[in-house]
């Protein structure tokens, strides 16, 4: 099988395309990045590119006068490094709807709850002030509405009696940098089917088991 070309977009620290360089590097992984595109200066993701030998390019929004504008650098440089699937990973830009249609459906985001709950920021704070007893992260495919989209995969975080925002997010991150390769590896594998705005997984795994928290005696 061919390997899916992927191009990455980040914003920041970079640790979920961390996670992608590290399942890439392995010889049975289905996908390869070809480009990191950050949309901020210096952005620490664009030092783990360049120490993997990913090329990287810098495309600044304040340099451009129109959203339009910026997203079409974008897309240009992906479309010029044969990119088939675009990761957002920590890209804090919403994109308008154009871009989103350019790359429908090969167009997928990270986000650090179980969508459709807690869109948008402060998830984690959220989570917990609202009591409940899991959290997690949700890749899906792209829409133009925030944090909508149909869901690749998910992964269940247990909330602890002791946590504060940072203990949570930090255990939901370690989450996200396993989720993350794998919804990438099933789609590369040409198992995620998008039918009414669900995907469907073929040969999908699925838990023989329900979590509980608290658990079980």
């Amino acid at each position: 099988m061919a390997e899916l070309i992927l191009g990455v977009m980040i914003s920041g620290r970079g640790s979920n395309l961390q996670a992608l360089i590290d399942a890439c590097a392995s010889p049975d992984y289905p996908a390869r990045i070809a480009i990191v595109i950050a949309n901020i200066p210096g952005a620490g993701g664009l030092a783990r590119a360049e120490a993997a030998g990913i090329p990287t390019a810098t495309i600044a929004h304040r340099d451009f006068p129109t959203r339009e504008g910026f997203e079409s650098e974008i897309s240009a440089a992906l479309k010029g490094a044969g990119v088939e699937l675009v990761c957002l990973a920590g890209f804090m830009r919403l994109l308008t709807p154009a871009f989103v249609e350019t790359w429908r459906d090969r167009l997928i985001n990270i986000h650090p709850s179980l969508l459709p709950a807690y869109k948008g920021l402060d998830s984690h704070a959220r989570a917990l002030a609202d009591g409940v007893r899991f959290t997690g992260c949700t890749v899906h495919f792209v829409r133009p509405e925030m944090d909508v989209g149909p869901i690749v995969a998910q992964a269940a975080v247990p909330v602890l009696s002791g946590d504060d925002e940072d203990a949570l997010a930090a255990r939901v991150l370690a989450a996200e940098h396993r989720c993350y390769p794998l919804a990438v590896r099933l789609i590369a594998e040409g198992r995620v089917r998008i039918s009414d705005e669900r995907a469907l997984i073929d040969r999908a795994a699925t838990p023989d088991r329900a979590l509980f928290n608290p658990a079980e005696d």
